[in-house]
């Protein structure tokens, strides 16, 4: 066992279910074939053995991400040592036809083929974790709240939830309290879920899991008003479409403002997953990584401590608490 390994912090996801998570994880979207540009399958395996190998436990991924190429990424991965992984994925997306308002998955056998497609493509008999990835109440929402308490029941599931930022649909998940998990946009510039649906996480014990902690690389502090990405890359709209345009100057404004108030010595993506980590309702924050580099500075981030009272208010007075409007897709 490494040092990293023996003080990387873990915490309960959520009241009931069972499960331990590291408080720092990983998350999977950015793998070739995704939204992201170019990538190589060799740069994700090597992210995620480098943070399985500096103690981070938990994985999340999803059907839609590369389609089923992240799963498969993540099976590869697990081969001969399953037990070291906590591994959540989503469904939902794939087959979803946007103007119709309609799922592929309108019957509990189709939502439980989905998952068995998941479990196949991750070379394992169970998920620890399993969401639906569907942002808003749509009309079929009770198929996979049944789906999911049936795969539960089969020992498919661990434990099941919702990726939303939507509190009456969480609410709708939890309508007999037995929803498990919340997975949901949180981060300095997106601080909305502070007002309403993580306090509601945190009375009923609802596990949550904070995707797009850096603003999806925003928070890294590495982009400027004259950067572009690369063809494939979803942030390309962030320059050519003139609302996002806007929003991403405004971000960027933040974010110069932000440097003055991290630290010497750490980066201003420790800092910004420090302060995720510091919301007593967050079970675990699943930054992405592209290489093994930027696995491991996510995972150093895990050792780090909370921010003080004093950071705190420097964060409040940039951004006050609840404030922001960075709220992206599930």
């Amino acid at each position: 066992m490494t040092h990293t390994e023996s003080v990387m912090t873990h915490r309960p996801l959520g009241r009931a279910t069972g499960i331990e998570v590291t408080d720092v994880g990983l998350g999977l979207w950015a793998v070739a074939g995704s939204e992201w540009g170019p990538g190589e399958d060799r740069a994700s395996l090597e992210a995620i053995e480098v943070a399985l190998d500096a103690g981070v436990t938990f994985f999340d991924t999803a059907d839609v991400y590369g389609a089923g190429h992240s799963e498969e990424l993540l099976g590869q991965a697990m081969r001969g040592r399953r037990e070291r992984f906590v591994v959540a994925s989503k469904i939902g997306w794939t087959g979803f036809d946007r103007e119709a308002n309609h799922s592929a998955y309108d019957t509990v056998d189709a939502l439980i083929a989905g998952v068995e497609g998941s479990l196949r493509r991750l070379e394992t008999d169970f998920l620890d974790v399993i969401q639906c990835h569907i942002n808003y109440l749509e009309p079929n929402t009770d198929v996979f709240i049944e789906g999911f308490r049936a795969l539960r029941a089969a020992g498919k599931v661990r434990a099941w939830g919702v990726s939303t930022s939507d509190v009456d649909l969480l609410r709708h998940f939890n309508a007999d309290g037995d929803c498990d998990v919340l997975q949901i946009d949180y981060s300095i510039l997106n601080r909305t879920p502070e007002e309403e649906i993580l306090p509601y996480c945190e009375l009923n014990g609802i596990g949550v899991i904070v995707r797009g902690p850096l603003a999806m690389g925003l928070l890294a502090g590495k982009f400027g008003v004259g950067d572009t990405f690369p063809e494939g890359d979803f942030r390309a709209n962030w320059i050519s479409d003139p609302v996002q345009n806007a929003q991403y100057r405004q971000d960027l404004a933040v974010v110069e403002v932000l440097r003055a108030t991290v630290p010497d010595g750490q980066s201003m993506a420790e800092f910004a997953l420090r302060f995720v980590r510091s919301n007593p309702a967050v079970s675990t924050v699943i930054p992405g990584a592209r290489d093994g580099r930027q696995s491991v500075a996510n995972a150093a981030a895990g050792l780090a401590p909370l921010l003080s009272s004093d950071e705190r208010a420097a964060v409040d007075r940039l951004v006050p608490p609840g404030g922001g409007r960075k709220i992206w897709p599930a």
